[in-house]
């Protein structure tokens, strides 16, 4: 876990200091004014912005990762069994954070190895490093973008086309014969193309995992009506039984393997 919180910690000190001090070596936080019997400390101007968006800066780096898929689908996994308060919060964000960095390690441990490393030990200045570190980021985001997701925000630069809109784009223009390049797209087209992708898919995946729940709920309904048990709610007969298909299906095995695997 300490090799996760560096290489987390070395994402976040790229993005920050290659958002304010591009080319920079350092990034001044505050600024100390000397005035009659001492210092009056303040922020810059050029710093204020990117203080107030730093507690931001957490949600937005997960937005960048596989950390969306998986949420969105334990969350909806939850809502299909019929239980609000099990499993809780802390658990299902815990295994989301263990499976996010399960998958991300590879683009995780290239950016240590190719951008952090190198940049602490004074072998390449933070401009070069925070341009090796977006290379494997935006290449993860690029493999799982749509087609048309990318072209909604790259409309006034055409860099895919409109065949075939529903495939990953990096895998359609291996298809036409071209080669799409993490550095011919912008970031700011490929984060939120990124991550509308995501939520298309998380709610794919969803989708089926909540639909064998659905069908239990509509037996168990049916049933219950046509026993003239309308008073008993259905929900205290269909979780009992959700829980055991889900366990006697191996489901938590399937779902996180089937998670991994759309990656």
């Amino acid at each position: 876990m300490f090799s996760a919180g560096r290489m987390l910690a070395a994402l976040l000190l790229l993005t920050i200091t290659g958002l304010a001090a591009a080319g920079e070596t350092s990034v001044p936080l505050f600024t100390a004014v000397p005035v009659a019997g001492g210092q009056v400390y303040g922020v810059s101007a050029s710093t204020l912005p990117y203080l107030i968006l730093f507690p931001f800066l957490p949600a937005l780096l997960l937005s960048f990762s596989a950390f969306t898929r998986i949420a969105v689908v334990l969350f909806l996994l939850r809502q299909g069994l019929g239980s609000t308060t099990a499993p809780p919060n802390l658990v299902l964000i815990g295994l989301t954070l263990l499976l996010t960095y399960f998958v991300m390690s590879p683009a995780l441990e290239k950016i240590q190895a190719e951008a952090y490393t190198p940049f602490v030990s004074g072998q390449i200045n933070l401009d070069e490093a925070r341009n090796r570190a977006a290379l494997p980021l935006k290449a993860f985001m690029l493999r799982q973008t749509r087609q048309d997701d990318l072209a909604l925000f790259t409309a006034d630069q055409p860099l895919l086309k409109p065949k075939g809109a529903d495939k990953p784009a990096a895998a359609q223009h291996a298809k036409v014969g071209t080669e799409l390049d993490a550095n011919s797209v912008p970031f700011k087209a490929l984060a939120p193309a990124f991550l509308t992708s995501e939520l298309k898919t998380a709610f794919q995946i969803g989708f089926m995992v909540v639909l064998p729940f659905l069908v239990i709920d509509l037996v168990v309904a049916s049933v219950l009506t046509a026993l003239g048990m309308v008073m008993l709610p259905p929900q205290l007969v269909s979780l009992p039984l959700k829980l055991l298909l889900f366990v006697m299906a191996n489901g938590w095995h399937l779902l996180v393997g089937s998670l991994i695997g759309s990656f």
